[in-house]
């Protein structure tokens, strides 16, 4: 068991609390946060303080760290964070849940966020600095690199290489064989068939709304 500080006193950092405690073997002890974001001197029933001044109160020789941001700026801002954690001496810690379907032997990188109903099927590799929300497919010898967001019910087909940087929005589907290039950014419900360019974004087309109400539709 190691003690944890989470950095992060919002909404994933209130979850990633969550988590650590009735699923791991973690005790999460204290937050920390850039001071200019804490607004109370508690989170969660637990301290928070500022980041600047960490290693004073909990030094990285006996305690760990969990990254809990989201993925502002194509997570570029947890990316920052995560390394700046590093350099101060903190080994950062993953969660895998085990209600996710993890079948592949290579291990998962450091500060991954791994929720439940997850299918990782054999032979994937997963980065450093991953989130994978929860039900998504992750399919045979796909490989995720570092700093990358997956949001939930994602279809990620065999064989298909994520660059690092890549958000990829809930229901999109990935064929096989093809490559996310880095920072690309998919869109809910998009249907990526081919490879993707530098920083492209991809969407899918938006509903309409129809000239009658519902109560005029024969079902």
């Amino acid at each position: 068991m190691a003690k944890l500080i989470i950095f992060g006193n919002g909404v994933i950092g209130e979850l990633a609390e969550y988590y650590f405690r009735n699923d791991s073997e973690h005790e999460v002890v204290a937050f920390t946060a850039d001071e200019k974001y804490i607004t109370s001197d508690t989170f969660c029933g637990l301290p928070v303080l500022g980041f600047k001044n960490i290693v004073l109160s909990y030094p990285p020789t006996d305690y760990k760290m969990f990254i809990a941001l989201s993925y502002v700026k194509m997570n570029k801002i947890r990316a920052e964070k995560y390394n700046e954690a590093k350099n101060l001496g903190y080994d950062l810690v993953s969660y895998v849940s085990s209600r996710c379907t993890f079948l592949t032997d290579n291990p998962v990188g450091d500060n991954c966020f791994i929720l439940e109903d997850n299918t990782i099927q054999p032979f994937v590799k997963i980065g450093n600095n991953i989130i994978l929300w929860s039900g998504n497919h992750i399919g045979h010898e796909s490989v995720i690199e570092d700093h990358c967001y997956i949001t939930s019910h994602v279809v990620i087909s065999g064989h298909v290489h994520i660059q690092p940087y890549c958000f990829i929005g809930v229901n999109a589907s990935l064929r096989d064989n093809i490559t996310i290039s880095q920072e690309t950014l998919i869109g809910a419900g998009a249907v990526i068939m081919n490879d993707t360019i530098k920083k492209g974004v991809y969407l899918p087309p938006r509903v309409t709304l129809a000239d009658k109400e519902s109560d005029q539709i024969k079902i």
